[in-house]
């Protein structure tokens, strides 16, 4: 085997794990969202979820934050707004800017979906057999690690 056909074997194996792995992952996450039965849309979630984590933040960063444009998110803040999810408050070193924050209300209804979301996966593991466990296990680390770049 000369060198170039070891490399492409390598690729080959890395396109494939990588196929399986979005695969998994997405099909895992469709399955999360369908038998969650959430009211609050994907996109509103994950901004949830990223203000409570990151917060208070502006408009403009929770967008970057998001990967959507300013406009997306404004019309998504329009609609968590409405639903009594964040707050909207001056921000205190630039008064032409607003910081949001999650409401009460908003921190209960993305705890609420979290914990439900958390119960689904609990219980897709329990069916699994503590060798399969065991290996999910040992790969969480590497599979967090593919989201560092993103933070």
């Amino acid at each position: 085997m000369t060198g170039q056909e070891a490399v492409q074997g390598r690729d080959d194996r890395l396109t494939e794990e990588a196929t399986r792995l979005r695969l998994a992952v997405g099909r895992l996450n469709r399955r999360i969202r369908i038998d969650g039965r959430e009211s609050v849309p994907p996109l509103q979630l994950s901004a949830l979820a990223t203000i409570r984590v990151h917060g208070p933040l502006r408009l403009s960063e929770l967008a970057r934050r998001e990967a959507v444009t300013a406009p997306t998110m404004s019309r998504v803040l329009g609609s968590l707004d409405d639903a009594g999810y964040v707050n909207r408050a001056a921000d205190p070193l630039d008064a032409r800017g607003v910081l949001i924050t999650l409401s009460d209300r908003g921190r209960s209804q993305l705890e609420e979906i979290v914990q439900h979301r958390t119960a689904l996966v609990a219980r897709r593991l329990a069916r699994l057999d503590e060798e399969q466990r065991a290996a999910i296990r040992a790969a969480l680390p590497a599979i967090e690690s593919l989201l560092e770049d993103d933070e």
